[in-house]
Formats: structure tokens, C-alpha cells, sequence
């Protein structure tokens, strides 16, 4: 506020707007999961709302959801590179005994809490397909 910064003053608004709807939504106090869960939701809304704004040519509006998504993702953890996504994908695989695209699930269920916050579980999704099919 002292900074003068009005932009990311209301990111971190609506950020802690989103965190009090949850906790009186579901009576609970959230723990770094749910926060960090939040926070990528945040931020794949505001992706998807640039894709939209792009097509529409309103790149006064791409800029500002770009801004917000700068100044959410800070809060997020380091982000792991692939070669180290690869090898933890491997390292569940092999916990798991998976074999198929049949136990795609299970892989992504011991992955996704492993992960979370860390990569995007989109792509860690495509990495797991292409692992377990080939």
C-alpha cells in the first residue's frame, strides 16, 4: 500500500479474498496445500482469460492478467525443471508398479501430492501418458 503499487495490491486482495471464501465456505483453516491449490487456480483462470483477451484483440486486458499472474506466481514454490520431473515420475512408477494407461490414476494421485505447487500437472499429465504408453 505504502509503495503506491494499486495492482498488486488488488491481486493480493482478491488472493486473500479467495482464501477467507474458502475457510468460511468450509469451516476449516487452510494449510499450505489449500493455499498453494488456490494460488494455481488463480493463476490458471487468469491464463485462460489471456487466451480469451488475445483472441478478442484487448491486450489492454492481457496485459493486467499478465501482471496479476507475475505477481501470483511469486508466491508459488521454485518450479522443478523437467529432468527432475522425469525422475520423480519414474520413482512413482516404480512405488507403484505401474505398467499401463490403466494405472494412469494412480501414478497422478501419488504424484499430484508430491508435486503440487512444484509443476504443472498438465504437463506432468502428457509425461505420464507418454511414459506408461511407450
Amino acid at each position: 500500500m505504502r509503495a503506491k503499487d494499486s495492482a498488486r495490491l488488488s491481486t493480493l486482495r482478491l488472493l486473500t479474498a479467495a482464501m477467507k471464501q474458502k475457510e468460511v465456505d468450509e469451516r476449516i483453516e487452510l494449510d499450505d496445500a489449500q493455499v498453494l491449490a488456490i494460488l494455481e487456480k488463480m493463476i490458471k483462470q487468469r491464463r485462460e482469460s489471456i487466451a480469451q483477451f488475445e483472441k478478442a484483440a484487448r491486450q489492454d486486458l492481457v496485459d493486467k492478467e499478465k501482471a496479476e499472474v507475475a505477481v501470483l506466481s511469486a508466491y508459488l514454490p521454485q518450479r522443478l525443471s523437467e529432468a527432475e520431473i522425469q525422475k520423480a515420475i519414474e520413482t512413482v512408477i516404480s512405488e507403484t508398479g505401474a505398467s499401463g494407461a490403466k494405472d494412469m490414476g494412480k501414478v497422478m494421485a501419488a504424484l499430484k501430492s508430491r508435486l503440487a505447487g512444484r509443476a504443472d500437472m498438465g504437463q506432468v499429465s502428457n509425461l505420464v501418458k507418454s511414459k506408461l504408453s511407450g
